[in-house]
Parts: structure tokens; C-alpha cells; sequence
């Protein structure tokens, strides 16, 4: 069932960057399962999905992530933090994978997406992006943080993005240094805190007029 205009942008509307989160209030396990399954949901070009997401509540090990976090409260506060990982290449064994789940997925032999495959080969895999491929990865990566944001904010949970963080620091702690996966992006998801001065705060926005352009 669709939603209404106006349930779409209250949300919006309410959404905001959290500054400060209640640390007892945690999210419940069937809002949770609903925002991880809005993750896996997440559009990417050409179906690939170049990432993993990493749900951490582990107290000691969020406390050790706040250190490369430029000391941001959220990181320990909110209820769930997410981490974004991209993959650093994309290689033929990635392309593959999308052939043969799309092949089970839809009943359909493998050699019917011959043309499909060839043509992320050409592109990713042997076109000029394999050169930035850990750039493009990462671009996917966000899409994934946008509709993060938006569903969270659809179901009233408070979201902050944060790219205030040492990526190195955390892939040496949460061991990714050696595998396909870096950190791209961070979230942490919760409930904001009654003593959030931001919270109220007028939401600064440029006008529609200034931001769009309508080409007829």
C-alpha cells in the first residue's frame, strides 16, 4: 500500500541528524529486522550489491570504536550502530554470483544472461571504472545510507550519518584490513534524547525554487 504525501514528508520533516541519543532506549527487534531487510532491499547498479553492512552492539567494542570516531557520543549512545563497508574490486567470481542467483532466482539459465554478463565485464571488470572501482563501490555504498535514513525515518527511528571517523582505525579493529571489504560510510540508529538542543531546531533548507530545475 502506497503512502500518503504528507506521512512521507512529516518524516522528513522530523527527520535530522541526531546530536544526542537516549543510551537506555533500544530499538525492538521487529522494527530492527524491518530496517536490515530495507538494507538487503537497497537498488545498486546493475543489481551487483558491493557492500556489507555491519550491525555492531557489542558495548566494549563501540566504546573502542568512539576513539576514531572523533569522540562522538552517538557512536556509544544511539541503540545500533551500522557500519557500510565497500568492496575494494570488483572481479569475475562478483559477477558470476549475480548471474547464478539471478539464474535461481528467476528460473532462467545462466546462458540466457550471457549478454548482461558481458556487458558488466565491459564496463567494471575490463572498461575504463576497473580503475576506480574502489570509487565507484563506494558511491553504491551510499545509496544504501540514503535509503538507511529514509526507511528508519518512515518507521519514527532517529538516524545519524557519520563520516567523522578514521577508516583505517576501523578496519584495523574490526579486522578488514586483509579481507575485500573497507569501511565507507558509519550510521547509528536510536532514539534521540529529550535533552537534544538540536532537536527542535528549525530545519535549514534551501527553496525548491533554488534547487530545481524543470526542462520542458
Amino acid at each position: 500500500m502506497a503512502l500518503t504525501t504528507s506521512v512521507l514528508l512529516d518524516a522528513l520533516q522530523q527527520r535530522y541528524a541526531t546530536k544526542a541519543f537516549d543510551p537506555n532506549r533500544r530499538i525492538d527487534d521487529t522494527t530492527w529486522d524491518a530496517l536490515e531487510k530495507a538494507l538487503v532491499l537497497t537498488p545498486s547498479s546493475y543489481g551487483l550489491q558491493p557492500w556489507k553492512f555491519l550491525v555492531i552492539t557489542n558495548p566494549e567494542l563501540r566504546a573502542e570504536l568512539r576513539q576514531h570516531s572523533w569522540n562522538q557520543s552517538q557512536i556509544t549512545d544511539a541503540s545500533h550502530l551500522v557500519v557500510f563497508l565497500a568492496q575494494r574490486r570488483i572481479e569475475a567470481a562478483d559477477v558470476d554470483r549475480l548471474i547464478n542467483a539471478t539464474s535461481s532466482t528467476r528460473g532462467v539459465p545462466p546462458e540466457s544472461l550471457g549478454f548482461y554478463r558481458d556487458l558488466i565485464f565491459k564496463d567494471l571488470i575490463n572498461g575504463p571504472r576497473s580503475e576506480t572501482i574502489g570509487h565507484w563501490s563506494t558511491n553504491q555504498v551510499y545509496i544504501a545510507l540514503g535509503n538507511f535514513l529514509t526507511s528508519a525515518a518512515l518507521l519514527g527511528i532517529d538516524t545519524t550519518p557519520i563520516e567523522g571517523f578514521t577508516p583505517a582505525e576501523y578496519d584495523r579493529v574490526l579486522g578488514l584490513e586483509e579481507t575485500p571489504y573497507h569501511s565507507a560510510v558509519v550510521a547509528v540508529a536510536g532514539y534521540r534524547s529529550e535533552e537534544d538542543k538540536y532537536a527542535k531546531l528549525a530545519k535549514v533548507r534551501y527553496s525548491a525554487s533554488e534547487l530545481i530545475q524543470h526542462i520542458r
